[in-house]
């Protein structure tokens, strides 16, 4: 009988942890997230806490062109890449007091991501 309970309970962990996994390799949602005076940022939710935000893979938006409001930037990316001021990409970002959070389209993600990095 305690056999019996035994297997039951290592099927269980197992269905457990291979939902765990499932859910940790999960495609995350590129997101497009404002802040109260940091400025605008693309990429990866990681964590959020209340205001607080942890982003990978992350572009602060500096300047961009062909879009009308962070909206229209979330729906439809930029439609002029060349006046875009998009720094690199940073593997991990802390931002603090976030007011907006935006879901992007596949168009708009594909179009941030291909605007040329600008450096001085």
């Amino acid at each position: 009988m305690s056999k019996k309970l035994s297997t039951k309970k290592k099927l269980s962990t197992k269905k457990k942890l291979s939902t765990k996994k499932k859910l940790s390799t999960k495609k995350k949602k590129y997101v497009i997230v404002r802040t109260y005076s940091a400025g605008v940022f693309a990429g990866y939710i990681t964590r959020r806490k209340g205001q607080e935000v942890v982003m990978s893979h992350a572009r602060w938006l500096w300047r961009w062109e062909g879009a009308a409001s962070l909206s229209q930037l979330a729906m439809e990316g930029v439609s002029v890449p060349a006046n875009c001021m998009f720094p690199c990409e940073v593997h991990r970002l802390e931002l603090l007091q976030v007011i907006e959070i935006l879901n992007t389209t596949q168009k708009a993600e594909l179009s941030i991501k291909g605007v040329p990095i600008w450096q001085a």
